[in-house]
């Protein structure tokens, strides 16, 4: 009953899905924490706020209004979503790969497959060789 739990848990697909999910939620409110207290200020240093809050390039309308294109939110976003990537990697699917590796390799050096024989001759390779063989004996 644990060995088939066990299996089920290091089936691979279960593990990345599962630590995809839990750590993508969980850390995201982290990096938009950080995306919001350090590096919207950052680019707010260089472009210029709408009445929105939306930091981006200003382009005047037809109307004469004033449109934000919002690259901030497009960094923001950017910089969340790899941020979140190498935390799930680095954490998780490279230390889970690394322990799969080990358990193949333990597998493979305790169960060795057996040497194959050599293929079973023909008859009439049999009898060429027993032919070679009288021959041999009879010369010396």
């Amino acid at each position: 009953m644990l060995k088939g739990f066990k299996d089920f848990l290091l089936r691979g697909n279960v593990i990345d899905l599962a630590v995809a999910v839990v750590i993508g939620t969980a850390f995201t409110a982290i990096v938009t924490a950080v995306v919001n207290s350090i590096i919207n200020p950052l680019i707010a240093l260089f472009l210029k706020a709408d009445a929105t809050g939306k930091f981006g390039i200003q382009v005047p309308n037809i109307y004469g209004e004033m449109v934000t294109f919002p690259i901030g939110e497009l960094i923001s976003a950017i910089i969340s979503f790899l941020a979140v990537a190498a935390v799930v990697y680095f954490v998780f699917v490279l230390p889970m790969n690394t322990f799969k590796a080990r358990v193949e390799a333990r597998k493979g050096t305790q169960a060795e497959e057996p040497e194959e024989e050599p293929a079973a001759s023909t008859e009439s390779e049999l009898l060429v060789e027993i032919r070679d063989l009288l021959k041999a004996q009879r010369g010396a």
